[in-house]
């Protein structure tokens, strides 16, 4: 993909979420992310969407209001194996839902740094960082193929449903093994490609801001993640990904689903347990 139609891409994605953000603040909008008509990676309708995708009661109690804004397309957090003192970087964090969850994990020894590129979405995570007075996460503004983190400074990344909106996975690949320390793991929930995406599907600009025409094949994904210097690669479909990704745009479990994506980078000290 050309820098220019990569850079496209971008902008109708981060026009796409800065409406996503405008629109959370609205009740009597159609959904959260525009027309309930369009592919939307909102899980459709409702209240209790998150519980479906693996959140607790407990961690929906624990982030402030507007922090959740139906997003996801798993829980990250849930396959992260979080520890005190750690420090976790969140991929596309948008109002800060999982930052928020991470940081309750590392307790006030970690640090948490989410990062996303749509202005209006950093502006909401930190207010609503300021609402539970949260001292351990901060949201910088930059991109997941450019990230604004130093080398080797994280232990786990985290990411929901992001990945897929990048044109240059592969570049989010590498940036996330440069980022982490050695032995640091990658915990994402994302969709993957399990048969040919419809080409009118693919032409569709709703389709690929709602995760479904940006999705890789499981395999190439796979291979972008050895090939970026990771080891010990784990893609796994998720139970119950054919209902998700069908409220999103009925018929797509056909070529798409939901998936945790596990990685580490080599090196570090072998872990106890």
């Amino acid at each position: 993909m050309t820098t220019l139609k990569a850079d496209e891409t971008r902008n109708i994605v981060r026009d796409h979420y800065a409406k996503v953000s405008t629109l959370a603040d609205k009740p009597a909008a159609t959904g959260c992310c525009g027309p309930a008509a369009a592919p939307s990676c909102c899980a459709p309708g409702a209240p209790g969407s998150s519980l479906a995708l693996g959140y607790s009661a407990d961690d929906l109690a624990a982030v402030p209001d507007g922090a959740d804004l139906g997003l996801g397309c798993g829980n990250p957090t849930a396959i992260a194996a979080l520890r005190p003192g750690e420090t976790v970087l969140d991929l596309g964090s948008g109002g800060g839902f999982d930052s928020f969850l991470a940081a309750r994990a590392v307790g006030p020894t970690g640090r948490v740094i989410g990062v996303d590129m749509t202005p209006q979405m950093i502006t909401r995570a930190r207010a609503n960082a300021r609402k539970i007075e949260a001292t351990n996460v901060e949201f910088r503004l930059g991109e997941i193929e450019h990230l604004p983190v130093a080398d080797q400074t994280v232990d786990a990344i985290l990411s929901n449903c992001v990945i897929n909106l990048s044109p240059e996975k592969l570049q989010v690949f590498r940036e996330a093994l440069r980022v982490l320390r050695p032995g640091g793991r990658l915990a994402i929930s994302d969709v993957v490609a399990i048969a040919p995406i419809p080409t009118e599907v693919q032409a569709q600009v709703d389709a690929l801001a709602g995760c479904i025409s940006g999705a890789a094949p499981l395999d190439e994904v796979k291979q972008m993640l050895a090939t970026a210097g990771f080891t010990d690669i784990e893609v796994t479909i998720k139970d119950g990904s054919a209902a998700i990704v069908d409220g999103w745009l009925a018929g797509a479990s056909q070529y798409i689903a939901s998936a945790t994506i596990e990685a580490r980078r080599p090196g570090g000290k072998p872990s106890c347990c």
